[in-house]
């Protein structure tokens, strides 16, 4: 039950609670006075102690001469005064006595003959005066669910207005955008040019790439109004609803026109049609009818520009994508390192960062990550300093931020033991050490045997520039770096363990993808087999087999070619190099984390010298800081003939002794 239910059921409560308490007070007196007979009556009558008695019917108030009240009642058949006689009133004393007679008042007559009616008139009309209520609530509750449930912001509202400048890269995005706006802001330019403005923009993209950003910054730029909603808020229990819904958006667009409808995750409602499940008329496809008819029906409104985001555009209908709808179609992609850099920029104004971050180095360090990603990182950052109890973001909490988000948080209280641990210090240094001698490979950042996650180790190996095409000889590559940790161990131990799973699943799925999608095998350059997807799903349920057994077998001779090549890549690696590895994880068993500079030193064969911080550096000056005397001293030496250089050192040695002496005192 609802509160205001609740609250209704107590006013009613209440009220019948006070009706009650009035009808008590009414009838109840203030004082009770005594009760007494109509003997003692007489006796006080025929004693001169009684001055007045009130007759209100049959019952008798008696106020005796000392100012006491009492009360009594006559018989019903006769007259106070008949009544009296008999029971043997002197006639001298009951004519000192002063009779008044007073009817019921007009209370009383309410309390006891109107309203004992009043009440449950008063209860039944209060009933249905509740009833009628909640079925106009029930009524309007009903009525609403067709209302939109969009949210306005407003354009005047510049604390939380959004411009181009707080979206960091997308320079492509923007300038496609920027027709909106210029628009938005000019119409009249372009009607007269006979120019018709795109009614519908898709922004696609990866999620977090920044889709509903761009949308508020495009409204922010044009200082229109901007209606923001979900694709999935269209859509209820009830049929029609979500159809309705879209007309009332729609009608409050056209009312706040020049305006901007966003509709974020349109793949909820604008999936292909004719897929749902028992049969294609449901609610989804009904609410995608009326977004197809309000943007390019027989009613349109051009200063309505409608922005919808999705990662999946595969799924939407085609009536969606053609001209008059969302027939512009910009895409925001993942931020190569010059974006990630800006975009860590303006996260990074809020945040204390000290003198030692390099952004350069963590968009390096980054790449795939989308801006809600280095959001979320320098956030991770900030958090871990001030776990710390420290007042900036250094270098070390980002970096420890970047392997906690791609791996999950350190698990340093994990219990291993030697062995095990051996063997993992084996494995990465087995990763690492055959990416560092491949050409091709991603330069290694860091090798560590602290547990992540579900990792026991880990091989941080990432581009120094972004990479949009890949060859086949970085595939080739790559395989051996994968296949480096399950051949370190089978060197080494002459045996291996459950620790290379996820190496080989990754080598499995890229020899098979170089093989049937990229055409980079002895077969030919066609791909074999098709996926197909139930789209209502959204989700790849089977692959079309469009080849024969006996490709088949050539196929997986060949993904078997690739695998056998690459471990045996990688075991020469490791044996024409079995001393560095050695070195390389000795040094992970002593320090379990090995940095870029150090790693490249011991492959090199150089010996590795540790940058010197800056809590060294004040150490150090501190020991060598020679105090004023001794430095005077010197000069005076200096300016000194030679011969007398033996006599001004002898003093200058006692003064010394001296002072030390006194200072131990």
């Amino acid at each position: 039950m609802e509160k205001n239910q609740l609250k209704n059921i107590w006013y009613i409560a209440a009220s019948l609670f006070l009706i009650a308490g009035i009808i008590f007070l009414m009838m109840s007196d203030v004082s009770d006075p005594e009760e007494i007979s109509l003997s003692k009556l007489v006796e006080q009558i025929n004693a001169g102690e009684v001055a007045k008695i009130t007759v209100n019917g049959n019952d008798l108030e008696v106020e005796k001469t000392d100012g006491t009240e009492q009360k009594t009642r006559k018989e019903t058949e006769s007259s106070l005064t008949e009544t009296l006689t008999n029971y043997g009133v002197e006639a001298q004393k009951s004519d000192k006595v002063e009779l008044i007679l007073e009817g019921p008042s007009t209370g009383m007559i309410f309390a006891t003959n109107i309203l004992p009616f009043m009440i449950p008139i008063l209860l039944i009309g209060g009933l249905i005066w509740f009833m009628m209520r909640q079925a106009t609530r029930g009524n309007n509750q009903a009525m609403s669910f067709g209302s939109s449930r969009a949210r306005m912001v407003d354009p005047n509202d510049k604390k939380n207005r959004v411009t181009f400048k707080d979206v960091a890269g997308a320079k492509e995005s923007k300038e496609e955008l920027g027709e909106i706006v210029d628009f938005l802001k000019a119409p009249k330019k372009f009607l007269d040019m006979g120019a018709k403005i795109p009614k519908g923009v898709l922004l696609l993209g990866p999620p977090g790439t920044g889709k509903t950003l761009m949308a508020k910054a495009v409204a922010g730029e044009a200082g229109v109004p901007f209606f923001n909603i979900s694709g999935s808020e269209f859509v209820e229990m009830f049929v029609g609803v979500g159809a309705s819904r879209v007309r009332d958006l729609f009608k409050q667009a056209k009312k706040n026109a020049p305006a901007i409808v966003f509709i974020d995750e349109i793949d909820a409602v604008g999936r292909q049609r004719g897929t749902g499940l028992g049969g294609g008329h449901d609610e989804r496809e009904q609410t995608l009818n009326q977004i197809l008819v309000e943007m390019d029906g027989f009613e349109t409104n051009s200063s309505v520009i409608v922005i919808a985001a999705t990662n999946r555009p595969d799924v939407l209908d085609p009536a969606l994508l053609r001209p008059g709808r969302f027939d512009r179609r910009v895409t925001m992609d993942l931020p190569d390192i010059e974006e990630r850099i800006a975009i860590l920029k303006i996260h990074g104004k809020n945040k204390p960062l000290g003198k030692d971050v390099n952004l350069r180095r963590i968009g390096q360090r980054t790449p795939g990550f989308s801006g809600a990603d280095l959001s979320n990182l320098l956030n991770e950052s900030a958090l871990f300093a001030a776990r710390n109890d420290r007042k900036i973001v250094t270098m070390d909490d980002i970096i420890d931020s970047i392997e906690k988000v791609m791996l999950g948080p350190a698990r340093k209280s994990r219990r291993i033991t030697d062995q095990e641990k051996k063997i993992i210090a084996y494995h990465e240094s087995g990763h690492a050490l055959v990416g560092a001698k491949l050409e091709n490979a991603d330069p290694v950042h860091k090798v560590s045997i602290v547990a992540r996650g579900s990792a026991g180790g880990y091989t941080l190996a990432v581009p120094e520039n972004d990479r949009t095409l890949h060859s086949r000889a970085y595939f080739v590559d790559e395989l051996s770096v994968f296949l480096g940790g399950y051949v370190a161990e089978e060197l080494i131990f002459d045996d291996v363990t459950t620790g290379p799973s996820n190496d080989l699943e990754r080598v499995t799925h890229m020899a098979h993808d170089i093989v049937t999608r990229y055409g980079m095998s002895d077969l030919g350059p066609r791909t074999f087999g098709r996926k197909e997807e139930m789209v209502f799903l959204g989700k790849e349920i089977s692959e079309e087999r469009n080849y024969s057994e006996k490709t088949a077998i050539a196929i997986d001779d060949a993904v078997s070619k690739y695998v056998l090549d690459a471990k045996k890549r990688a075991t020469q690696i490791l044996i024409d190099n079995r001393s560095t590895l050695d070195k390389i994880a000795q040094r992970l068993l002593k320090v379990e984390t090995i940095e870029k500079d150090e790693f490249d030193a011991i492959v090199a064969g150089k010996e590795y010298v540790a940058p010197v911080t800056e809590e060294e550096k004040k150490k150090d000056d501190i020991e060598t800081d020679k105090s004023e005397d001794d430095v005077q001293n010197e000069k005076n030496i200096d300016k000194v003939p030679s011969d007398k250089t033996d006599a001004i050192t002898e003093n200058v040695v006692k003064e010394n002794e001296q002072k030390k002496e006194e200072n131990v005192k």
